[in-house]
């Protein structure tokens, strides 16, 4: 009777452990420290492997192998804060906010053509302010997102009417912000603004034959981008084949698969890359993600992956279960732009994209980049704390930790006078 019953026994505790853990994701906080939760991780995991691969160039620009890091070290801590803020303004503060992100974002990005901008590798998309530099097309994302989010909230009634799509929102908002980009001639945040904004439209329940229409001058656009650039169409013969110098434009995505490949299995060790040594451009920066599979091997890229994989699936839950139209738009846009942005660095580094110079999000070193994604999901954990149930659970939790540590505190005092 024992013996029988004991197997049973074992089912029904394996059972309701499935049930508790499928308790908690259907926490009303569940989403919000979800979000929190793998934003950290890989801001983390981004700042060691940063400091590994950046180790030898900062040692070559300094006499300190900590350079690079340290400096990434203080965008991380800023763009903490930008989330910490972003996260505490209410729904209807992003919505009063929306229009003067982009109004901002589009100006200074339209200020890189002036003796204020500079050029980083061909593209014209940086701006120095004094001893500050920053790349303001990151912040015409957020502010692409936000306001896409609106326009597309009060014209929820009309969204099968090309007039109230076209009118306010592809022309003088998308059209807008992705011109400003392209006046800087850079290629990779042109896809990440067309992705941004494909998000927004299906997200907003758009026609999908309206992606054809506002899809064939984007990539009309594209094709005159490679055609009109030697330098990217050098990056197209590579990525086709018929380049292959690897003293020349094929040495970067050469190097890459080599650090892959010698990464095998189970890497090399936390530190151990050799492509670092000068043999692979910028190895903390675009392609960061060959540094990992060479010193972390398959479980060190796969990990990656997974964190953006349960960063989107993290994401789609917050549409899904959020009422708020506009949560819903801005939330899949966001969602779009750092998992199109993630696909095409990995795809750029294992050979199946050509190189396009886009950062792997939260994980590259760059402090425009950091700062603004993270601010982003902050956008995003504001959202998550409306959600039914979770901002009275939050609000309830400091509270109940008080009385925890009160009680605490009186039972040392009450052991201290016995004594």
């Amino acid at each position: 009777m024992t013996s029988a019953t004991a197997p049973a026994r074992e089912s029904g505790r394996g059972t309701t452990r499935v049930r508790a853990w499928a308790a908690r994701f259907d926490s009303p906080v569940a989403t919000y420290y979800l979000l929190l939760s793998l934003t950290a991780a890989l801001v983390v995991f981004g700042l060691i492997m940063v400091l590994s691969a950046s180790a030898i160039t900062s040692l070559e620009e300094s006499r300190s192998a900590y350079t690079i890091f340290t400096t990434q070290a203080v965008y991380a801590g800023i763009g903490g804060v930008a989330l910490l803020l972003a996260s505490r303004i209410p729904v209807t503060g992003w919505k009063r906010l929306a229009v003067p992100v982009l109004v901002v974002a589009v100006a200074l990005q339209l200020l890189v053509l002036t003796p204020l901008g500079f050029a980083v590798n061909g593209n014209r998309n940086w701006l120095r302010l004094g001893p500050v530099t920053i790349q303001p097309s990151e912040l015409v994302k957020v502010g692409l997102v936000l306001a896409g989010g609106l326009v597309l909230a009060r014209k929820r009634r009309h969204l099968r009417s090309l007039g109230h799509v076209l009118v306010p929102y592809l022309v003088p908002i998308a059209a807008v912000s992705v011109a400003s980009v392209v006046l800087g001639h850079d290629l990779g945040t042109v896809m990440i603004l067309g992705a941004i904004v494909a998000g927004v439209l299906f997200a907003a329940g758009v026609p999908v034959r309206w992606f054809v229409i506002a899809g064939v001058p984007f990539v009309g656009m594209a094709v005159a981008f490679v055609v009109t650039s030697p330098n990217r169409l050098g990056r197209f013969d590579v990525w086709l084949g018929r380049d292959t110098d690897p003293y020349g434009n094929a040495r970067q995505p050469i190097h890459g698969r080599y650090a892959l490949a010698d990464g095998g299995w189970l890497g090399l060790g936390l530190g151990q890359s050799r492509e670092k040594w000068g043999l692979l451009s910028e190895p903390h920066n675009d392609f960061i993600f060959a540094i990992i599979g060479e010193e972390l091997g398959l479980p060190g890229t796969l990990a990656i992956l997974l964190l953006f994989a349960a960063l989107a699936v993290t994401c789609y839950r917050l549409v899904v279960r959020s009422e708020d139209f506009f949560v819903r738009v801005v939330t899949a846009g966001v969602m779009m732009w750092v998992i199109i942005q993630a696909v095409i660095n990995i795809g750029t580094v294992i050979g199946l994209l050509p190189v396009i110079g886009v950062p792997l999000p939260l994980v590259s070193s760059g402090g425009s980049s950091l700062i603004t994604t993270m601010g982003a999901l902050g956008i995003l954990l504001s959202f998550a704390r409306n959600e039914p149930g979770c901002r009275e659970v939050l609000a309830a939790r400091p509270s109940s930790l008080r009385r925890s540590l009160a009680v605490v505190s009186g039972a040392v005092r009450s052991r201290r006078s016995g004594s």
